[in-house]
């Protein structure tokens, strides 16, 4: 079959590392130590994918705005305790490499910082796969089609052979918003009902069928 894409942008936690229930329970205690009710799994998971501020911010709307820099710092302290020691997801770290060595370019969008990113990318070994990567301190985080648009001008590549492979419906928005394609996955963050409406090709409930679907479709 003729192929389809050129590039391939992933996002990063739910989608390669296992990192969807850490982020919950962090977002959990971040609140129960400022004193706020812990939000149910369901409401954490909605917001991952976003910039943190703007996660925070959707998750908790009425909150005070002085409050904001200390449930951050409390969300960190419980996440980043933890993240050195979260795995990626099965398959992740061949299929990536064969990826590339097919000839693709990957790059990543991903709601997290550029230095939680970086640290991701030295601990998991997946750094020299990518040819580039956008955060969300660096640009418009998700769903705006900034980190895609960016993507897509530093590689130059074309649009229309351009596919976001992403765990929520953020990701999925944001490859609507950019104009190019995108693959859902189900065993991150979001239900496949949430990533449905967004058309994505295909819905893959794990990375081995991501991998599969990529090398039969893509």
């Amino acid at each position: 079959m003729p192929k389809q894409f050129d590039l391939l942008i992933f996002d990063w936690d739910g989608t390669l590392m296992d990192s969807a229930g850490v982020i919950v329970d962090s977002i959990q205690r971040a609140c129960e130590d400022i004193g706020l009710p812990a939000p149910s799994d369901r409401a954490s998971r909605q917001i991952i994918g976003l910039g943190l501020i703007q996660a925070l911010q959707a998750l908790l709307p009425d909150l005070p705005a002085d409050d904001y820099p200390r449930l951050v710092e409390r969300y960190r302290h419980h996440y980043l305790g933890r993240d050195a020691q979260i795995p990626l997801f099965a398959g992740v770290p061949q299929g990536i490499r064969d990826l590339h060595e097919s000839g693709f370019q990957l790059a990543v969008a991903t709601g997290k910082s550029r230095i939680g990113l970086e640290r991701a990318l030295e601990a998991s070994g997946l750094g020299p796969w990518f040819a580039a990567t956008r955060c969300a301190d660096q640009t418009h985080s998700k769903p705006h089609p900034a980190m895609v648009l960016e993507l897509i001008d530093e590689l130059a590549a074309d649009p229309v052979r351009t596919l976001v492979i992403g765990d929520t419906s953020h990701d999925l928005l944001m490859a609507s918003n950019a104009g190019v394609a995108s693959l859902g996955v189900t065993y991150g963050a979001h239900l496949a009902g949430d990533l449905h409406p967004h058309a994505p090709l295909a819905l893959m409930d794990s990375f081995d069928e991501v991998y599969a679907w990529l090398n039969a479709n893509a």
